[in-house]
């Protein structure tokens, strides 16, 4: 497994250390496994989990597994060790989204979480005085929880394929330097830990697809060399906080001029997670029957979240920035120097495309489910809005358990998706903001974890029976006297 080698440390983050583990300690954190080792069908050692991601969500579904005692696990991620995650590879805020105070991945231990770390550091006159939390310190954060708490990642391990082998047993095929020596693994529950994106696929409109090519555009997902774009033009399509993310990161580099073009006609204003945060929807979404799910899903989507206001206001100073609203582009052409968008405002001309189009939430675009994707449920498959609510994004969503599991698509598909997990953004649907979301995953990672413990007991429940009606270890030593 690859370590982080490069981590920063200093005497009051050791001194956190070893209260993380006095707390765990506490907490008997190193109690015995009670899970029952199994063999594949050669004699290959099965994993009891493999999490798919080493970002936030998959490190902290390893620890939750790992409270649960349940030790065979590995977390697996496709980036070089300390690079997980958006953070330092296309996440180009300046600071997270999420209000500081939220709690997250500390699963109820005060010296794991953000605050503590940041105070530990800079006191709590420093907490005090942060606004919203550096996207770069919340890496330095990840990769310090990752390393106080000993997590098993293999790094530069990318899943290919999962494949279904019935009696509860999936081969997970991996690929790069961190695939281990024959380029699979066992596993008997596979959680897909995988983002923002990894549900579907980042959407890139047709229109731009068809008529350019690669060079003269990128999405905001995508690596982008603004040292090239010096001085240059670029247009940004869609008005999502991403859009401004990026514009402002594009004039700070130097940049000649940032247009975002926006279909609406006025700026959303309303942030629908803020309400959800603090009004119980994220804790108790997951109850509602399905017209109310697919309902409070449709408004949240109809309302793009907006950019933060410090992000606005940042790249609104720059004069090179110009915000376009009412302006759909309605047709798209190359030249030789880049590429002409045609709104209802006219004709420009660019020299290069940033697309913040968001994604499209679609399991069957996912090439490492291609053995399993006719057998998973669909919300279309589980039942049919109001022909007012309707909404093709939400259809395509995957109708989970309320474990994050896939559902089968039919009754002989059971066997196939069990132990199959969507601990990502695809999860909305069916339990809200959660799995990949900082503001739910308080709320979500409980749930997983009971789901996957409940599940390997299932498994091994004769044997786990078989053991307790056999147990005979005295306890009671003591020698009563005859009468």
């Amino acid at each position: 497994m690859n370590a982080i080698t490069a981590i920063e440390s200093s005497p009051a983050l050791e001194a956190l250390g070893q209260q993380v583990r006095r707390d765990l300690e506490t907490l008997e954190f190193n109690g015995p496994d009670w899970v029952k080792p199994r063999q594949g069908p050669n004699g290959e050692p099965v994993l009891d989990a493999l999490i798919i991601g080493g970002g936030q969500s998959g490190l902290a579904a390893g620890f939750a597994l790992l409270r649960e005692r349940i030790r065979n696990i590995l977390i697996l991620d496709e980036n070089p060790a300390g690079a997980e995650g958006p953070w330092v590879t296309y996440a180009r805020m300046v600071t997270l989204r999420t209000p500081k105070h939220l709690g997250s991945i500390e699963q109820g231990m005060p010296a794991l979480a953000f605050r503590t770390w940041w105070t530990a550091q800079y006191g709590e006159a420093g907490w005090d005085g942060l606004g919203k939390i550096p996207r770069q310190e919340w890496m330095r954060y990840l990769r310090w929880y990752r390393q106080v708490l000993d997590l098993p990642v293999r790094n530069e391990a990318q899943v290919t394929r999962i494949e279904p082998l019935g009696g509860g047993l999936h081969r997970v095929f991996i690929g790069g330097a961190g695939a281990p020596g024959n380029g699979t693994l066992l596993a008997r529950n596979v959680i897909l830990a995988t983002g923002i994106q990894g549900g579907g696929e980042w959407h890139t409109p047709p229109m731009v697809a068809e008529r350019l090519p690669r060079s003269r555009y990128a999405h905001t997902s995508e690596a982008i060399d603004f040292e090239a774009l010096k001085g240059r033009r670029i247009a940004i399509l869609g008005g999502g906080a991403s859009a401004f993310d990026n514009a402002q990161h594009a004039l700070s580099l130097g940049v000649g001029e940032v247009h975002v073009f926006m279909r609406r006609r006025e700026m959303p204003r309303i942030n629908p997670i803020r309400h959800m945060e603090v009004s119980g929807l994220i804790r108790n979404y997951a109850v509602l029957d399905d017209g109310r799910k697919y309902r409070a899903m449709r408004h949240f989507l109809d309302h793009a979240q907006p950019p933060t206001n410090d992000t606005f206001e940042r790249a609104a100073a720059y004069p090179e920035f110009r915000l376009h609203l009412g302006a759909p582009w309605l047709d798209l052409r190359e030249t030789p120097d880049g590429a002409v968008v045609t709104t209802p405002q006219g004709e420009q001309g660019f020299d290069f495309l940033i697309l913040s189009t968001g994604l499209v939430t679609d399991t069957r675009l996912r090439p490492e489910l291609d053995a399993v994707r006719e057998d998973i449920a669909l919300w279309a498959d589980r039942y049919e809005a109001p022909a007012d609510l309707a909404h093709p994004l939400i259809d395509q969503h995957p109708y989970l358990g309320p474990g994050f599991e896939f559902l089968p698509r039919t009754p002989e598909a059971a066997d196939r998706v069990a132990g199959l997990y969507a601990f990502n953004y695809s999860a909305l649907a069916s339990l809200g903001l959660s799995a990949s979301a900082l503001s739910g995953l308080k709320v979500a990672l409980p749930k997983l974890a009971g789901a996957v413990c409940a599940r390997l007991f299932l498994q091994d429940q004769d044997a786990l029976l078989a053991d307790f009606l056999g147990y005979d270890e005295p306890e009671f030593l003591g020698a009563w006297p005859a009468n």
